[in-house]
């Protein structure tokens, strides 16, 4: 029986890398790998995408509106990493955990919508929260969030690489509605858009979301509460882990101390609750933005596309 071919638009980039990394040393699948001479060739580009049976594009919004444009087989399924087509007509969502139909969906999608780093770990915390009543979709949420520079792609990555010239956090997107809110909203089920302040530092990856609730708007035992959903939802799901966050630093042996790297080069993401009845409770996960944020989430959706178990080449 023929592999399935997998063709990665946008190899060379930080997601393509990353994925390829993933592929390489499989054996259920034929990874095509277009010659670096030839990449940006528009007519042997459009060859690979109409020969694969799954394309995979990790180019910016445009290159991908581009590269969809070139395929002509209708056989040919994709996913797209980009950010433009996760909330649009005839794309499914690509996020496993969101719900349980979710994953059927993505099974027979011909085109799935790759989930964004920060939304993954936002969306997966309040959704189960507001679907349970315990909070209500009109509460205004903020979302204060921190990522490697990775998340930035090449630009960044390189701005980054000299350690004498690395700033250890900056604020971004100042003034302006981040390409991520959208989703959020629209899949966390919140009936307004957060209030999104992300921010970058000197790590090459990891990601923490985190989202504070007043305690006005929950129930006294909030934490608890918030605990026996989430497991409720993702007790057996494979790459959430559900619980209080582990501190492997030994540095802060009397509180708790989230460090970002836990969990890098993995396709997990950790979901953790903290607060008081005084003062509410701050939501976080925890994950790689380039794992379960962006090229271990592709893999994903490829295995279930493709027919193959959903853990395959994951850790």
């Amino acid at each position: 029986m023929a592999k399935p071919k997998v063709y990665i638009d946008g190899q060379q980039g930080t997601t393509g890398l990353r994925i390829r990394d993933m592929l390489e040393g499989r054996e259920d699948v034929e990874l095509m790998l277009i010659p670096v001479e030839e990449r940006r060739n528009p007519q042997v580009r459009a060859d690979f995408l109409n020969q694969a049976d799954l394309a995979i594009l990790c180019l910016p919004d445009d290159a991908a509106a581009e590269a969809l444009k070139l395929i002509e087989n209708s056989a040919t399924r994709v996913i797209d990493t980009s950010t433009e087509r996760r909330i649009a007509p005839g794309w499914v969502y690509g996020l496993p955990e969101l719900n349980r139909q979710q994953r059927e969906a993505i099974c027979s999608a011909g085109r799935v919508a790759n989930t964004g780093c920060y939304p993954v770990g936002f969306i997966l915390a309040v959704r189960p929260l507001i679907e349970a009543g315990l909070l209500d979709a009109d509460v205004p949420l903020t979302i204060n969030a921190v990522s490697g520079y990775s998340g930035g792609g090449r630009k960044m990555i390189e701005a980054y690489q000299p350690e004498e010239e690395r700033i250890p956090i900056r604020l971004y997107s100042l003034g302006s509605v981040h390409k991520h809110v959208a989703e959020m909203r629209e899949y966390s089920l919140t009936q307004t858009p957060p209030l999104f302040v992300p921010s970058v530092n000197d790590s090459f990856c990891g990601m923490l979301v985190s989202t504070p609730i007043p305690a006005r708007y929950l129930p006294g035992n909030a934490v608890e509460e918030i605990y026996a959903i989430w497991r409720g939802c993702y007790g057996e799901e494979p790459f959430v882990k559900v619980g209080p966050p582990e501190d492997e630093s030994g540095i802060w042996p009397t509180g708790v101390f989230m460090d970002q790297s836990i969990c890098n080069f993995s396709n997990r993401v950790d979901l953790c609750a903290f607060g008081s009845e005084d003062q509410g409770v701050v939501l976080i996960g925890r994950l790689d933005n380039l794992g379960k944020g962006a090229s271990g989430n592709a893999v994903q959706c490829m295995n279930l596309m493709l027919g193959f178990e959903e853990t395959a080449g994951l850790r």
